[in-house]
């Protein structure tokens, strides 16, 4: 905003985790439990644990490397135990690596048409 550029800042300081999910299988052998992935990532997502999730991509958008799935977790103990019980981790699909992350700054916007019930997320 214009006139608070030396206007002293709060950061958020919102600790999250992050799941760095490694495949440990090929994509033929995950397809198992996947849409028992899917349950679990959708559950979380709607008890508000789940942050943001998904692959990281190449150019031409094809999923390659580790997934990552940010989460809401009061301790490093409790976000082991939700990586832990996703089906590609628990059936060893998958390996994981977790972080914990200190979010300080960002913004997204939504836009809601009350008409159609549509939205948008920017």
């Amino acid at each position: 905003m214009a006139g608070d550029a030396g206007a002293p800042r709060k950061h958020l300081r919102k600790m999250l985790y992050i799941i760095f999910s490694e495949p440990t299988s090929t994509a033929e052998q995950r397809q198992a439990v996947h849409q028992d992935h899917l349950a679990h990532q959708y559950d979380l997502e709607r008890r508000g644990i789940m942050f943001a999730a998904g692959p990281f991509v190449d150019e031409a958008g094809k999923p390659m490397g580790p997934g990552m799935i940010i989460i809401r977790a009061n301790s490093e103990a409790e976000a082991r135990a939700i990586a832990d019980a996703d089906p590609y981790h628990r059936g060893g699909y998958r390996s994981y690596r977790l972080q914990r992350w200190m979010m300080n700054e960002g913004s997204f916007g939504v836009r809601l048409r009350y008409s159609d019930g549509g939205f948008e997320i920017d």
